[in-house]
């Protein structure tokens, strides 16, 4: 991943690295050892994202889950996978490439792993529709995780979208009825289903592969039922204002952790995980494996009910108000 991009609060942090490749470029034209500088700055800038990446505000947590290096679904699929099978099409209309999944092994277990897919480069963003799926991408997925189901295995799906795609190709085939069905359908699987927000969890393109027994949000992702910008220009009229609007919509994983809607948050390396993919990739394997360890423990009939009653109990108001 390249570390070239940085984010506006990062600011801080560029200057310093800038002055340190300089000061590493005068140590070669001047043959003078500055190894002991050069460490100190290293340790200097290490210290200064640590700080900065553990205060980040709503706001700046949805800059790094947008972050273009950040790591997307098969980025995730090929580091802490093996075996991997993809399944294509929706046996109705096409293979839509902004969902993609299949088969693969996950330590010792073999699952059924799926997820959104955005690109790197115009080309690659055109073939996944920048990660927002039409309805055959939900009802591949659908597709998915019933043969997840015949064959008995997990499912995990990673979810990193600002929404579903909401064109007139998209309506004309139904979004929102295939996005509903997927959600009637995830209530009646009866194997273990554990979703992770990687990135942007947008709405209802987010829910349509987002029931679960678990719900794991890795630590500056969010989810939230509209953008900030979104929030914004609807309250305030303004998009300037998308900073208040992600403070008030909660959308965070220590909010969704508050508000019973998530329940585990997966620490990221220093400065993101687009910083460092592989130590990202693992500590979303461990979480995984542990999840999946606790829930190999209960019945089918567990599984399902625990999932309903758990979508169930979510907005419950209780009358009292902060």
């Amino acid at each position: 991943m390249s570390e070239s991009i940085k984010l506006p609060f990062e600011a801080p942090i560029a200057e310093l690295e800038t002055k340190m490749i300089e000061l590493k470029q005068f140590s070669e034209e001047q043959n003078i050892d500055v190894t002991g500088e050069i460490g100190n700055m290293e340790k200097k800038i290490a210290e200064m994202r640590d700080q900065i990446y553990d205060n980040l505000t709503a706001w700046q947590k949805v800059q790094v889950a947008r972050h273009p290096d950040r790591p997307y679904t098969m980025d995730y699929i090929k580091t802490m996978t093996t075996d991997f099978i993809e399944i294509h099409g929706d046996r109705i209309h096409r293979d839509d490439r902004a969902i993609v999944g299949g088969f693969a092994t996950l330590g010792t277990e073999r699952v059924m792993i799926l997820g959104s897919q955005k690109g790197r480069d115009t080309k690659s963003n055109v073939e996944c529709n920048f990660g927002c799926a039409h309805p055959e991408g939900y009802r591949k997925a659908l597709r998915m995780m019933k043969l997840a189901d015949k064959f008995n295995l997990p499912i995990i799906t990673l979810i990193d979208t600002k929404g579903a795609y909401a064109g007139l190709a998209s309506e004309e085939r139904h979004i929102a009825e295939a996005i509903a069905v997927n959600l009637r359908e995830s209530f009646n699987l009866k194997v273990p289903i554990i979703c992770v927000i990687v990135g942007e969890g947008g709405s209802g393109g987010a829910l349509g592969i987002g029931i679960g027994n678990r719900i794991l949000i890795l630590e500056h992702a969010y989810y939230s039922v509209i953008s900030p910008e979104g929030c914004a220009a609807i309250l305030w009229k303004d998009r300037a204002y998308s900073d208040q609007a992600a403070e008030a919509l909660k959308i965070t994983g220590k909010d969704l952790i508050e508000l019973g809607l998530a329940d585990q948050i997966i620490p990221e390396p220093s400065g993101g995980a687009h910083t460092d993919l592989t130590a990202a990739a693992n500590l979303l394997k461990q979480a995984l494996i542990e999840q999946l360890a606790e829930l190999k423990q209960k019945s089918a009939d567990e599984i399902k009910e625990e999932r309903y009653q758990k979508f169930r109990a979510m907005g419950r108001f209780d009358g009292s108000v902060n």
